[in-house]
């Protein structure tokens, strides 16, 4: 049941020697995701024990140098692994001339596939599912085409209840069926209806990534009740009106994002280099919304299910 994000890199564009531009890593149930690949990202999942070989699909919400020249050298490094299996990323375009240009010069002969898939950054759309997890784009306010991206877990499977098992003598064969959402017939051929025997063992969980962003109402609606919310924070709030002229948030502006959409918890990152001391906009959100966090490199949050009586 895990469902982690650990954070590889949380600077703004301009370089830093103390921060990494925006990456992270996602890991639902052993899989793992990347979102967005700054540059160094390869070097930061080493260091956090990640191989580049165990990433299942990358996303980049845009085309800012910050966010997506680390993809290239990734791939790279794949292909001289030896990696096999494609790998799918999800990305606006014109990342499909982009990456046409790089396969011209370079990776020229790759033992896998690139597949990309385009973010349409103006739609809230599911980008990617398998068995336990759903992808969904979110419209950002940026100054070029932005996505963010939520991580949903799906509902998890049934539990039976333990009293009920031994109240009505329940055998393999029928508890298989209560998981399976089925009605149970008893050997007096009483039906007993499933609601009576399951129930769900926690509420789905998940992740939001909003970043890079002015705020916007929108995206926020889109995440209700979401249990981690990553909103950059570039700004202390007394720098408003550059936030907006340049497509970003201010921390006060994370906490509002955070507190309109009911988050359990608010990580701010991509911050700006002119901060030598994060702690000033950590501050900052604290004293508006208690559980928010700095996204400081090399970090995981963990998602705990909240589990059910």
């Amino acid at each position: 049941m895990t469902f982690k994000v650990t954070i590889l890199g949380s600077g703004s564009a301009k370089p830093s020697l103390t921060k990494h531009h925006s990456a992270q890593v996602v890991n639902l149930y052993e899989q793992h995701y990347l979102v967005d690949c700054g540059e160094g990202t390869q070097n930061r999942l080493l260091r956090v024990g990640v191989s580049p070989m165990k990433i299942n699909a990358v996303f980049i919400s845009h085309l800012h140098g910050d966010h997506v020249f680390g993809l290239f050298p990734l791939i790279s490094s794949m292909g001289l692994m030896g990696r096999k299996v494609p790998l799918h990323v999800f990305a606006p375009r014109p990342f499909d001339e982009i990456m046409e240009h790089h396969f011209r010069y370079f990776d020229t002969e790759l033992p896998f596939e690139v597949v990309w898939h385009e973010v349409h950054t103006t739609a809230h759309e599911l980008l990617y599912e398998n068995n336990v997890m759903e992808v969904w784009s979110l419209p950002l306010r940026h100054r070029v085409p932005t996505a963010g991206f939520l991580f949903r877990e799906k509902t998890p499977g049934l539990n039976v209840r333990k009293e009920k098992i031994a109240e009505l003598g329940l055998g393999v064969a029928q508890i298989t069926a209560a998981k399976r959402g089925e009605d149970v017939t008893l050997a007096d051929g009483r039906v007993v209806p499933n609601g009576e025997l399951t129930y769900v063992p926690y509420p789905p969980r998940s992740y939001a990534y909003l970043s890079d962003t002015n705020y916007s109402g929108k995206a926020v609606s889109l995440v209700k009740g979401v249990d981690l919310l990553y909103h950059e924070a570039t700004y202390a709030d007394n720098m408003r009106k550059e936030a907006k002229q340049r497509g970003h948030a201010t921390t006060l502006q994370a906490v509002k994002a955070a507190r309109e959409s009911g988050a359990q918890r608010l990580v701010i990152g991509h911050f700006s280099s002119r901060y030598k001391d994060d702690s000033v906009l950590l501050d900052e959100c604290r004293a508006e919304f208690a559980e928010t966090y700095l996204a400081e490199e090399g970090k995981t949050f963990e998602i705990v299910p909240q589990k059910k009586n």
